[in-house]
């Protein structure tokens, strides 16, 4: 069966953290310059920041399925952490510095160079607000055909609900589909519901092995 379509995730794929940090270490390192900022003790505010999630959550809500407004989790921060209105609004401009990183070019110009020849997507487990910052930041929505936000859609990865959600808005089945995520759960996921599904490990790598995919299975 040919392929007919290309979905891409965003962090780590499209978005990747500037100066070799690896992804998983950016954002504890920028709360750990925020203990020393509000003079509390090293880990206090990720302490802090643990607990804002457990009381969303007793509530019902999550800002990456969308049950959480960004304004609703700022508010639940200020209440957590003791913040004033200014170092919240400081504190929520670095989150999303490094929430966004910095853009992959190599990677996002060979995604948006697949169009018009195959139907692209982008599939993300997002947090609330995401969508308008990612598009003044990078302008993905010109990028390629649909996004899919799981705080849009209230489900993530790697629910299986939320692939078949992309296909079914591309006018694809799985079988026409090569979907790239740095995350083997994702990536499992996919290949579970039948995706042709790639593990990015560098970028050229995953350029690699989505041209020999397209090439085994051409159009």
């Amino acid at each position: 069966m040919p392929i007919r379509a290309i979905v891409f995730d965003i962090g780590g794929v499209l978005e990747v953290t500037p100066g070799g940090v690896e992804p998983t270490t950016a954002l504890p390192t920028m709360i750990a310059r925020w203990d020393a900022r509000l003079y509390t003790r090293p880990g206090e505010l990720e302490k802090r920041l643990r607990q804002l999630d457990e009381r969303l959550k007793s509530m019902g809500k999550d800002g990456a399925l969308g049950t959480c407004s960004e304004e609703e989790w700022v508010a639940e921060l200020r209440f957590v952490t003791g913040m004033d209105a200014a170092q919240a609004d400081a504190f929520m401009r670095d989150f999303w510095d490094v929430y966004l990183g910095a853009l992959n070019v190599e990677l996002a110009t060979y995604f948006a160079g697949l169009r018009p020849r195959y139907r692209t997507a982008i599939l993300s487990n997002s947090f609330a607000g995401a969508r308008e910052k990612e598009q003044e930041q990078y302008g993905f929505g010109e990028m390629c055909d649909l996004i899919v936000y799981s705080h849009e859609e209230g489900m993530q990865k790697p629910e299986q609900r939320i692939y078949e959600l992309t296909c079914e808005r591309l006018g694809v089945r799985p079988e026409e589909v090569v979907f790239l995520d740095d995350a083997e759960v994702c990536v499992a996921g996919a290949r579970a519901l039948g995706m042709h599904a790639v593990l990015l490990r560098d970028t050229a790598q995953a350029i690699a092995e989505i041209d020999a995919c397209l090439r085994a299975h051409a159009l």
